[in-house]
């Protein structure tokens, strides 16, 4: 009965008449990438870091791999809700105060660890508030948003209501099962934005060719189907009385009412490109839909299911990929203020440096499947990985005794000079790296693309021992082979790991000799690296005694 209040197109296959009218004005279009937008009602943590990382090393490699391609990236801070408006008033502030206070937090986090986003949103912007007001007259005009008296159990930490079969109640109190989080019974009259309508089409496309891979790590998508298969979808309440909630966006020609934080929130994605755009598929050229979404665990239901309903009903395509990382814990507990667990982001960086900060997240949380603990044991053991397997061996690559051991060879293609089988190792290696890291990049294995930079260095490690070309058994020819092999190595690997740690594959490529217009992936590619084989690198000028970190 509900698709009823849907046009008659979309009735029959809601969201798919979408993807074909916006495919139909398929041109070239920026890549479009977004983290969550963070909730300041307290200093950013590690968890905030982790997700600005993650996205960031995935924007950095798109400019990367397609350089004429503009990549819009999206961070900012969701400012509405009542989690808000009563931590402003324990501080004393007008919650837009107080806002802009730790908004400042979270930018300067985003700027202090090298973040290359290129907008930042705050849901009390003018322009976000346009932007949820359109959609709002939107859905209000197909018949989406009703009014309704409406009960349930709602959490002033998730920000949200949940059904009875969505919480767990003991003697003394009742939580939601999911997050945890202390929840109260609330009735009360609310707009209801018709969520129902759209579990069919949702579960059409999460179970279609094109929806299937949609959301990342795989687990999720198989829990999100068999949610969508197994359990009734209930219409939304999308708004609270005035009266409880002031802080917020007001429903539009009903002022006693404030728009629902999450409802106002998700469509911070469209607000940071220009909606409303006005005229059919003109938001393809501003970056619309979304190509990848990182966000927590904890938000895909808001992100995978809320979200692609109010596109459908705006029969806008639905984002391309969601990519939902697992959580950062202490000592293998959740961290919460009142526990005293934070681990600070700024403070980390303060004492390892904003690159082995990096590469920690995202060495050992590139995997996203399960929670990662915060270890200060774990961060100086992969502190020591990165300084000795890239670090030094730089140091001993660049060494000059062995540039003037190897200054006696004529500069000659390595393949002519018949190199030692460690050092053929070494070469094969070199090149393989580049497309094992593309294809683990695509599949969104952000830690297994790290690691196959790792295993190269290991293996230009091993070479290096294994020729010894310090000593003097080492013939003139083979420390010039493995010094060039190595240089290579270290070349490849500079270009590859500028996604993850920006400012020391800088200095490491400026060490190299490497020119700025040379950092890019075509000249990792393919046959390039067989050219770059002969010698080129004793022909640029390499420093001696780099320092990368």
């Amino acid at each position: 009965m509900l698709l009823r209040c849907l046009p008659r197109r979309l009735q029959r296959c809601p969201g798919r008449f979408s993807q074909v009218l916006w495919r139909s004005f398929a041109t070239d279009s920026p890549y479009y990438i977004t983290t969550p937008i963070f909730y300041p009602n307290a200093v950013p943590h590690i968890g905030h870091l982790y997700s600005l990382v993650v996205a960031d090393v995935f924007a950095r490699y798109r400019r990367l791999i397609e350089p004429n391609t503009p990549v819009k990236f999206l961070a900012g801070t969701d400012e509405h809700g009542l989690k808000i408006q009563k931590a402003a008033q324990v501080k004393g502030l007008p919650p837009k105060e107080f806002c802009d206070q730790l908004s400042a937090q979270f930018r300067r986090l985003a700027d202090k660890a090298q973040i290359s986003n290129t907008m930042f949103m705050r849901t009390t912007e003018d322009a976000h508030h346009a932007t949820v007001e359109s959609v709002w007259n939107a859905l209000n005009a197909k018949g989406l948003i009703y009014k309704a008296d409406y009960s349930g159990w709602y959490s002033i930490t998730d920000e949200c209501f949940y059904t009875s079969a969505q919480v767990t109640t003991t003697d003394t109190v009742t939580v939601a099962t999911e997050t945890g989080a202390v929840v109260e019974w609330h009735a009360e009259q609310n707009y209801m934005f018709r969520l129902s309508a759209f579990r069919e089409s949702l579960l059409k496309h999460y179970t279609s060719p094109e929806g299937s891979q949609s959301l990342f790590p795989p687990q999720h998508q198989a829990h999100l189907v068999k949610i969508l298969t197994e359990e009734p979808l209930e219409d939304l309440s999308v708004s609270r009385p005035r009266s409880r909630l002031s802080w917020g966006v007001p429903v539009p020609g009903d002022p006693e009412h404030t728009i629902y934080v999450w409802f106002d929130a998700l469509l911070v994605y469209l607000a940071g490109i220009g909606h409303p755009w006005g005229g059919a598929g003109k938001g393809l050229a501003e970056g619309w839909p979304v190509d990848l979404q990182v966000i927590g665990k904890d938000i895909i239901r808001f992100h995978a299911v809320y979200l692609p309903a109010i596109l459908q009903a705006l029969e806008l395509p639905l984002q391309k990929r969601l990519l939902a990382h697992a959580h950062w814990t202490v000592e293998q507990k959740k961290m919460s203020k009142s526990v005293g667990n934070v681990a600070d982001p700024f403070e980390a960086m303060d004492e390892f440096g904003v690159d082995v900060i990096r590469f920690y997240l995202a060495r050992v949380g590139g995997r996203f499947r399960d929670d990662t603990d915060w270890s200060r044991e774990q961060l100086e053991k992969h502190d020591r990985e990165i300084q000795s397997l890239l670090g030094n061996f730089l140091l001993r690559a660049t060494s000059p005794k062995i540039a003037s051991r190897a200054a006696g060879v004529q500069p000659v293609s390595l393949q002519a000079i018949h190199p030692s089988p460690p050092i053929l190792a070494l070469l094969t290696a070199t090149k393989q790296l580049p497309p094992k890291l593309r294809s683990a990049m695509e599949s969104l294995e952000l830690g297994d693309a790290l690691g196959e930079v790792i295993d190269l260095l290991r293996v230009a490690n091993k070479t290096f021992t294994d020729v010894a070309p310090w000593t003097k058994s080492a013939s003139p020819t083979d420390v010039y082979a493995c010094r060039t092999a190595s240089l290579e190595a270290l070349r490849v690997a500079g270009i590859c790991l500028q996604p993850f740690i920006p400012d020391a594959s800088a200095r490491l490529l400026d060490a190299l000799g490497v020119p700025e217009a040379q950092r890019t992936w075509a000249e990792v590619e393919g046959e390039r690296l067989d050219e770059r084989w002969a010698s080129e690198a004793t022909g640029r000028e390499v420093k001696e005694g780099a320092r990368l970190f």
